[in-house]
């Protein structure tokens, strides 16, 4: 059953090419039969070499003037081909036919090699998936049907049908359809996996977290068919002019075709220069020169782990004049380290501890994951009589614990917490030490008094240095935007090579810190990994979001790191830079092209075929040089 499948596929995508290849031996067959003394036989050759060879461009042109009411070049290159053949110049129309329906296979087959790769990802996609029931049996069921909590079991070999961790068992999963990386990944119990990656060598149980249409997959495949059907502002200027430059070039060839009425002209002479206008002056190239190698950039992009949701995006990502970094998790790995615990003499320290711990215990923000991890280490529980607690947005928590209020915070909220008092002394050197290494500073505050002080060093990506010094080599100014204290700012800033940084920053003041780096720079790019982040970049002209970020980050963002790496922002102002000035190329060749026919033509030096060579000829080497985004 497969091969016929398999046949049927290549010729749906090889059909157009194998028509024109046909039209192509028919047209030499036609030539051979003019020697044969048998005109009848020689013409109803070249209809066939015609029709089997435009048949395919025909449908089209025809079905927009029909379906849309819009010209085409298409509509032009019919409107050549049958007036060549009406004065005699059946040979000239065919070779136009052929080389026309060439152009157009292989500017389809560009298309469709470089969507390939990004089709490819929706064929991964599973449809069912193995459900462990209550009473241990396993039910398959379709992937829509399963809920949060829902368990299944994923043998080895298998495409892992849902995101959620893992609950029993161990393997290594291949990754690479989410990050671009071919080297398996290392998965035990508590571990996540994710939609459309493949189990390695044993079996196991993934518990659900994520309803099919929410995982990390699908929205990949939402944004794949996002970034296909988006056309970038200079392709939609083409488009739009498209159907009046076609009526301009079908009316000068009209008032061509006049000439002879009015002046006495040789009326084959002019009609024949007027269907070499309809070739020459068709703007295929002009056409041919954004999309193909539009969609072979954002196809090489997919392969390395970067998705865009259009091509508007990759188009002007090479504009930006600056670019704004969260810190924590995306500058930072977002792994902090809990470094420095002190509390005042009279308080004792081990105590304290335990009711941090136990207050941070209720939360899952990194920090607070950081500061159980450190109390664990310590030998400290986090079982304790937490009352309350009350997350407050970018100063800390508020919680009671056996009937003591405690706030663990940055300084703005123990200025609140103190009603006008003032730090201790040695807390207060202690801060300063602290935040001079470049570390985030918390304070422990009971009831009214800060009777402590922790820190916390989040270590920079390795890649970070690298990007931000090739932005800045760009010319590209960067801009760190953080939470953080000054001088923590100001420390991170300089080790990663930032320009500038903006430090004591809420999630309300980030969108305002953008609209005034738009205002500064004109053009911003945002980059950010956080539900605090997701406003930021909604307001920059670009939002990049990290892979690894929030659901809420992703579905803002313009343009997703999948393997939420650093790196990869490099790679896309590459590619955005060769698609502008590979676009810049063939737009500059093209219009050249046809310039330089169309004054041949005026001057008598230009014949049909010559005309239908060059002008298909630029149309192919625009699709080619447009192919060369394919690579890296």
């Amino acid at each position: 059953m497969g091969e016929p499948n398999s046949l049927k596929a290549k010729w749906l995508r090889h059909r157009e090419m194998f028509m024109a290849v046909l039209g192509g031996v028919l047209l030499v067959v036609a030539f051979l039969s003019e020697s044969w003394g048998n005109p009848a036989l020689t013409a109803v050759i070249y209809i066939l070499t015609y029709a089997v060879g435009g048949y395919y461009k025909a449908k089209e042109g025809v079905l927009d003037l029909v379906q849309d009411r819009s010209l085409n070049v298409e509509i032009l290159m019919i409107i050549a081909a049958l007036g060549a053949a009406s004065i005699g110049y059946w040979h000239e129309g065919a070779i136009l036919i052929f080389i026309f329906s060439v152009s157009g296979a292989l500017e389809t087959h560009a298309h469709q090699k470089s969507e390939r790769d990004l089709s490819k990802l929706i064929q991964l996609a599973p449809d069912e998936a193995n459900k462990l029931n209550g009473d241990g049996t396993i039910t398959s069921v379709s992937l829509d049907d399963l809920k949060i909590g829902d368990r299944v079991l994923v043998k080895d070999g298998e495409r892992i049908p849902v995101d959620g961790v893992v609950m029993s068992g161990q393997t290594a999963v291949d990754e690479s359809t989410i990050t671009g990386e071919s080297l398996p990944v290392d998965k035990f119990e508590a571990d996540e996996v994710y939609n459309g990656t493949i189990n390695g060598f044993s079996s196991i149980v993934v518990e659900v977290t994520k309803e099919n249409k929410d995982s990390l997959f699908q929205k990949m495949i939402r944004l794949v068919e996002e970034a296909k059907e988006n056309r970038p502002p200079s392709q939609q200027l083409i488009e739009k002019i498209e159907g009046p430059y076609v009526i301009t070039v079908l009316a000068i060839a009209f008032l061509m075709l006049t000439l002879p009425l009015l002046f006495g002209l040789n009326f084959e002479e002019t009609f024949y220069r007027a269907m070499v206008l309809l070739v020459v002056a068709s703007p295929c190239a002009v056409v041919a020169s954004i999309m193909p190698t539009l969609l072979s950039a954002i196809s090489t992009g997919a392969r390395k782990g970067v998705l865009m949701k259009g091509g508007t995006y990759l188009e002007q990502l090479s504009k930006m004049k600056a670019v704004a970094f969260d810190k924590t998790g995306t500058i930072t790995k977002g792994e902090p380290v809990v470094t420095d615990f002190v509390v005042l003499d009279e308080f004792d320290d081990r105590d304290v501890l335990q009711q941090v711990v136990a207050i941070e215990n209720q939360s899952s923000h990194p920090i607070a994951e950081a500061i159980v991890k450190y109390g664990h280490f310590k030998g400290v529980t986090s079982e304790n009589g937490v009352e309350s607690t009350e997350g407050l947005t970018g100063h800390g928590v508020r919680a009671v614990v056996d009937g003591q209020i405690w706030h663990i915070g940055n300084e703005q909220l123990m200025a609140e917490v103190m009603s006008g008092g003032k730090l201790a002394k040695g807390l207060i050197k202690k801060k300063e030490a602290l935040q001079h290494e470049g570390k985030t500073v918390m304070f422990i505050a009971r009831d009214e008094k800060v009777i402590g002080v922790m820190a916390v060093k989040d270590e920079i990506r390795p890649e970070a240095k690298a990007l931000i010094h090739s932005l800045n080599e760009r010319g590209i100014k960067t801009i760190m935007i953080t939470g953080d204290h000054e001088q923590t700012a100001r420390k991170i800033s300089e080790e990663a090579g930032i320009n500038e940084w903006i430090s004591q920053c809420l999630p309300e003041r980030k969108v305002d810190e953008v609209e005034n780096l738009r205002s500064e720079y004109g053009s911003v790019a945002m980059v950010g990994d956080g539900v605090n982040d997701a406003p930021a970049m909604a307001k920059a002209d670009i939002g990049i979001a990290m892979g690894s970020g929030t659901d809420v980050a992703i579905e803002t963002s313009d343009m997703v790191l999948m393997n939420s790496e650093l790196k990869n922002i490099s790679l896309s102002f590459n590619l955005s830079t060769r698609l502008n000035r590979i676009v810049k190329q063939n737009l500059v060749f093209s219009i050249s092209v046809i310039l330089v026919l169309i004054v041949a033509n005026f001057s008598q030096n230009l014949t049909l075929p010559l005309g239908v060579i060059a002008h298909e000829g630029s149309t192919i080497l625009v699709i080619l040089n447009g192919l060369r985004m394919l690579k890296e």
